[in-house]
This record gives C-alpha cells, sequence and structure tokens, in this order.
C-alpha cells in the first residue's frame, strides 16, 4: 500500500510552475543585500569625491549599496537651528550616517555636530578616507567615540553600512 498523502488535488503544470519562480525570486531577493539610507556627512571642500561616491552608488554594475538622503545643496540661510532642523530631518530618514573624511573635515562647523546629532537619533555611523593614508586631522566626535575608518573600497563601505545599521536595530 502506497500513498501519496492528502487527498486533493495535484498541481498543474503552470501552478508549480509559478510556485517554482515565485521561490526563485525570493531565494535571490533574500541573496541580495539591504539597501540602507545613508546620511553622507562631509566638509563642503570635498563636494566632488563626494558627488562621486553618490554616482558610484547609483551605478547598478557597482556593489556599493545605500540609499543617499544627505543634503545635496547647502542651506541657503545663515539661521544655525533653521540648517540644523533642516539636517536633523534628513538624518531622521536614514539608518546610517556615512562620514567622509578628508584634511579639510575637522574644519568643517557642521560635520562633528552631525556625527552627535546621528549619534543621539541612535543611528549608526562609519567614517570612510579615500587613499592609502588615513587623515590624522579628524573630527573630535570620531576620536571621542572611536567611530571606525574604512578606506574608500566598495566592499569595505558596504559592509561597514550593513553592520551599523544592524547594531542601532
Amino acid at each position: 500500500m502506497g500513498g501519496s498523502g492528502g487527498g486533493g488535488r495535484g498541481l498543474t503544470y503552470r501552478e508549480e510552475e509559478a510556485l517554482e519562480n515565485a521561490a526563485r525570486s525570493s531565494m535571490r531577493q533574500a541573496a541580495e543585500p539591504e539597501k540602507h539610507n545613508v546620511f553622507i556627512s562631509f566638509a563642503m571642500e570635498d563636494a566632488k569625491e563626494v558627488n562621486l561616491l553618490r554616482g558610484q552608488a547609483k551605478n547598478e554594475d557597482s556593489n556599493l549599496e545605500f540609499n543617499d538622503y544627505s543634503v545635496k545643496e547647502a542651506y541657503d540661510s545663515k539661521n544655525a537651528d533653521y540648517i540644523r532642523q533642516g539636517i536633523r530631518e534628513k538624518i531622521k530618514q536614514c539608518s546610517v550616517t556615512l562620514v567622509y573624511v578628508s584634511n579639510d573635515t575637522s574644519d568643517s562647523k557642521w560635520v562633528d555636530w552631525e556625527i552627535r546629532e546621528s549619534i543621539r537619533l541612535g543611528k549608526g555611523v562609519v567614517a570612510m578616507y579615500k587613499g592609502d593614508t588615513k587623515p590624522t586631522n579628524l573630527p573630535h566626535a570620531i576620536s571621542e567615540l572611536r567611530i571606525k575608518l574604512v578606506p574608500w573600497n566598495h566592499e569595505a563601505i558596504t559592509d561597514a553600512i550593513h553592520r551599523a545599521a544592524k547594531k542601532r536595530k
């Protein structure tokens, strides 16, 4: 006595194919890294470099994975409270703040505040640098809060963003 178990009807070829395709699609999505919303903090002197990073993140052939929610144009205001509020709203939309660090970063009056505000809002923070040598003149918050510096390497940046986002969940 053999049995096929269950008393229902068998699946048609089309139903079986649809289930297989749904399972394959689900497995592909599970294997793809999650894209995180990222706020990029940087000194205005580094805008060209940051725009290059943004372009790389948008490139479908790149394995740099994030959605950019940072400020694209400087706020046209001298009112610091207004600027802080605008930046804060951008940071709130993100899970991670990515700080682009160069020799100009510590001179920025906003980067240190953006790092501290990101931490205060419960966001992960990652600092990255370009080139072979880590900058030595860092914003105080990076040193004080022992924020990890990673090189401008797509895998290193993506991995650091994923880790920082998980820590804050």
